[in-house]
């Protein structure tokens, strides 16, 4: 049993409360998940600049080289944000993937994410002391998602915790377990995927960003997710410009969304979203199984997709 929240922002307006509201719905699912917690927040993109989050066990030391270690291979240009055991660094677009592959090289360090906008704070605890640990509530974005997890079927640790990022400015977050996320990490392995734990729902966020690397859009590569995953799934899916939704056939997962013209919401449970803004007069329901609900900031609506 987790705790899934999201959060899809269509007024500017509140923009700068994204943080601020994305905590609060995460910490009211802490019963459904108290092992560890997460969240992925999606920033307004910087021209010509891009960024990872990083993470280390021993921050002090690892962070503190941060920019003599990369700085060459960032041509010079590298800036580093440190909160607490995870720093964000930005560098030039044309050399984020120099710098992650460079990172991915520090035996105790982990790339969590890396794109023009994500950034991912994830940390073994309680869901309040997670957001509290990184000032999340200060932060401002376009959309988000979060996690709280209680593990079932792998060891509680940071890398275990989700949001799963496996593509430049994607990332899963995964309510269910997955039966044949082996067989699916051996063909990914295949196609070139990395992982970086044992965890089924890496699979699924890895699964996607391939499908979507073959020219699917979220929808389309939700959509064939249907057909390839097996297993008990709710899954809410973070893009650069988007936000998706999917549940599996049987949908014995809880999952409840509400839309109003300033913003679109996800929660396993309805008291996520009691405090969102105008919830009273949102259209609110509960999304029907096989069925994928995505929203593009590009296009002018969400659109819903019966399997």
């Amino acid at each position: 049993m987790c705790g899934i929240v999201g959060l899809f922002l269509k007024d500017p307006a509140l923009e700068p409360n994204l943080g601020a509201l994305l905590s609060e719905m995460l910490v009211s699912m802490t019963d459904r998940g108290p092992d560890s917690a997460g969240i992925a927040l999606y920033t307004q993109p910087v021209q010509g600049r891009a960024k990872l989050t990083l993470q280390s066990a021993m921050p002090e030391r690892d962070f503190a080289a941060l920019e003599d270690r990369f700085g060459e291979v960032a041509s010079g240009d590298l800036h580093v944000t440190v909160k607490d055991t995870h720093a964000v660094l930005s560098v030039a677009s044309d050399r984020v993937e120099a710098v992650r592959e460079a990172a991915l090289g520090l035996d105790t360090v982990r790339v969590l994410a890396a794109g023009e906008t994500i950034e991912i704070y994830k940390e073994v605890g309680l869901p309040r002391e997670v957001v509290e640990r990184f000032d999340i509530k200060r932060m401002a974005g376009t959309h988000g998602i979060g996690h709280t997890r209680m593990a079932t079927e792998s060891a509680v640790t940071t890398l275990g915790a989700h949001p799963f990022s496996t593509g430049a400015d994607q990332c899963l977050v995964h309510n269910g377990s997955l039966s044949n996320h082996n067989n699916l990490r051996r063909v990914l392995k295949q196609a070139g995927m990395r992982f970086e734990t044992e965890n089924d729902s890496e699979v699924a966020a890895a699964y996607l960003t391939r499908s979507m690397a073959e020219g699917r859009d979220l929808g389309e590569a939700l959509t064939a997710a249907l057909d390839d995953l097996d297993g008990f799934f709710t899954f809410v899916v973070g893009t650069r410009n988007g936000f998706g939704v999917l549940r599996d056939p049987i949908a014995c997962k809880p999952a409840v969304m509400a839309e109003t013209s300033q913003y679109v919401a996800f929660g396993s449970e309805y008291r996520a979203l009691v405090g969102l803004p105008d919830i009273d007069n949102a259209r609110v329901w509960e999304p029907e199984p096989a069925s994928v609900y995505f929203w593009d900031r590009s296009a002018t609506a969400g659109k819903a997709m019966a399997a």
